[in-house]
């Protein structure tokens, strides 16, 4: 299978509310949530994916109701845009990485596998895990390291991985793994899972392109559109969290003087939606997903 997709029939009932509307998968992948998708709009409904990876492109699905875009989806407005999109009745974001791209070993997202350095899921672009590991400033990983895998220690590794790429490059994930062999057995797994975190993010620039697909949806979505966001860490249901809050990444909106402020999106569900024992013990990856949404104002 390429991708088994979290929470597929919640975060599809809760997305679809008009059988005739506009949705947009952004993270089409496999096209789990894409055909569920599809089993629920009539035939004048229509649906259209996002991916940025080629893979998923193998995936596309035959039916005249569905259009894939190979693009990342921070182009999300624009693309719509050469659609003839201007609004549409509902956004659903399934974030972080695939089954897919986990098992194939050679894109360097697991941290099982020897693989080279790479951890793009564009692999069009230039920029990838070797080249931040080797070419990336002491503080420039110290900040990435620290921000985006939350490693208090952020420092010391960092000058570990400028000292050792001066005696070589630093080429595969063992490679890298290898500088931190001292870290004790029972800690090395949840290690490395934020060291691999905090350099995919940084390779992908996941944050800055989650708060871009989070404004544009905002512009797209049609009054009482809803947008689903699932995400899979912290640092993901942060930002979600508080743009349907608010509308903001950070700070307080302005408020009038009995204390309120303009709301943009009405959760569905104050506590975030997580899935359930069986969806868990079924899917690991489902353990940590918290789905969030938000219904637009």
């Amino acid at each position: 299978m390429y991708h088994n997709p979290v929470l597929l029939q919640r975060s599809v009932d809760d997305l679809v509310t008009n059988p005739s509307g506009i949705y947009v998968d952004v993270t089409f992948g496999g096209g789990g949530h894409s055909r569920e998708i599809l089993t629920k709009l009539s035939p004048k409904g229509k649906l259209y994916g996002f991916d940025q990876d080629l893979d998923a492109l193998k995936n596309t699905i035959d039916d005249e109701r569905f259009t894939l875009i190979n693009q990342n989806f921070r182009f999300l407005e624009n693309s719509l845009m050469v659609h003839g999109v201007s609004r549409v009745d509902g956004i659903l974001a399934d974030l972080g990485v695939s089954s897919h791209q986990f098992d194939e070993a050679s894109r360097g997202f697991s941290t099982r596998s020897n693989a080279p350095l790479d951890m793009r899921m564009n692999v069009m672009q230039d920029l990838d895990a070797k080249k931040i590991i080797n070419e990336y400033e002491e503080e420039q990983l110290a900040h990435i390291l620290y921000y985006y895998g939350e490693l208090r220690e952020s420092r010391k590794l960092a000058r570990e991985i400028v000292h050792h790429r001066k005696l070589k490059t630093i080429e595969t994930t063992e490679d890298l793994k290898n500088l931190f062999s001292y870290i004790p057995q029972f800690k090395q797994n949840k290690f490395f899972a934020q060291v691999f975190q905090a350099i995919r993010i940084e390779v992908n620039q996941e944050l800055e392109v989650l708060k871009e697909l989070l404004v544009q949806s905002y512009k797209m979505l049609k009054p009482n559109g809803r947008l689903v966001v699932i995400s899979y860490h912290s640092l993901e249901d942060r930002l979600v969290k508080r743009f349907l809050k608010n509308g903001m990444f950070e700070g307080e909106p302005e408020r009038d003087i009995y204390g309120n402020f303009s709301k943009t999106f009405e959760l569905l569900q104050t506590k975030a939606i997580i899935p359930d024992e069986a969806e868990i013990a079924e899917n690991s990856r489902a353990r940590s997903a918290k789905m969030r949404v938000g219904i637009k104002i």
